[in-house]
């Protein structure tokens, strides 16, 4: 009886994690299968009249330590700002070819764009968004230096994604961009998490009280760090100074960037309780932000379509606003 209450445990623990690692796996932000008209605008192909590409530029020692750099034509200006749009993908899958059209229409508007890609997580390795993130990091300086090579001089950027781009992204520019080889100006994101307690993973079953939820709790949250969680800290002070190199919401200060953030009131990938955190976090901190709550939409953001062109323009407001193109 007593080991079978065990196997019983342990499938409920693996159960939780493969739910976790396939649903967000899956879930792909910000994109509609069906696109509406408005967003033609934001989905553009890339030409000569728009730009060039360099496509799988080394910033790394990784097999996927590469990204793709989007420069506009008209070149030979001072300065330019720098937007990275990181991929979704759950950490486990994605490629920054995913976001061509998007990192095209940036470019479009007379910017430096980049998509980068990072180590996904995989049965094989260790990788985790605290090292994916990392990643990142080291990839900055790579890229302003190689549009400074190219002739695209960088004096500013804003940094976004979508899913777990979107928690990258958020990690960049709160906890990394006094870092940054230049200064980081705004952050635009979808759908990523920004925090990692029980109580707001319940889609996955993990704020429930049990001794299987809290285990599992501890072991997908700590893939997630990349390292070790102890059951017993779990809910308490200290594991927030354990889970904070990942959760950005609580790199958040009064200095943080500006941000216009957009969550799915019914997304069953990443928790919508990740969003309360963030959105007070930026609130009480006085950053100046804008959120947009899709009431009817998942993961994908598709039943809210006013409300997601709302978004959309936002972020071209604000990239208008805080990184002009001169």
């Amino acid at each position: 009886m007593r080991s079978e209450r065990k196997k019983g445990k342990g499938m409920f623990i693996s159960i939780c994690i493969l739910t976790f690692l396939v649903s967000f796996g899956i879930g792909v932000a910000s994109k509609f299968v069906i696109k509406p008209s408005w967003a033609k605008k934001y989905t553009v192909q890339m030409t000569d009249e728009i730009g060039k590409v360099y496509k799988d530029i080394s910033y790394g020692d990784g097999e996927a330590n590469k990204f793709d750099l989007y420069v506009p034509a008209n070149g030979g200006k001072e300065s330019y700002g720098l937007i990275v749009y990181l991929h979704a993908g759950g950490f486990t899958s994605g490629d920054k070819a995913g976001d061509a059209e998007i990192l095209a229409w940036l470019c479009s508007k007379g910017y430096v764009a980049a998509g980068i890609n990072y180590t996904l997580r995989t049965g094989e390795n260790d990788k985790s968004v605290y090292s994916q993130s990392m990643e990142i990091k080291e990839a900055m300086p790579k890229v302003v230096e190689e549009a400074d090579r190219l002739g695209y001089p960088i004096d500013s950027m804003a940094i976004a994604g979508g899913s777990a781009g979107g928690t990258l992204a958020m990690l960049y520019a709160y906890r990394d961009a006094d870092d940054s080889p230049v200064p980081v100006k705004m952050m635009f994101e979808a759908v990523g998490p920004s925090s990692f307690y029980r109580s707001d993973w319940g889609v996955y079953g993990l704020d429930q009280d049990t001794d299987e939820s809290r285990k599992a709790a501890a072991e997908l949250f700590g893939i997630m760090l990349g390292g070790q969680i102890s059951v017993d800290i779990l809910d308490t002070p200290e594991y927030d100074e354990v889970i904070k190199p990942i959760s950005a919401f609580m790199w958040v200060d009064e200095d943080s960037v500006p941000s216009v953030i957009a969550y799915g009131a019914h997304d069953r990938v990443c928790p919508f309780g990740s969003a309360a955190h963030l959105v007070n976090a930026l609130e009480e901190n006085g950053v100046d932000y804008q959120y947009f709550e899709m009431p009817h939409s998942g993961h994908g953001l598709q039943n809210d379509d006013k409300i997601y062109e709302q978004y959309m323009n936002a972020v071209e407001e604000s990239l208008d606003k805080y990184m002009p193109v001169r």
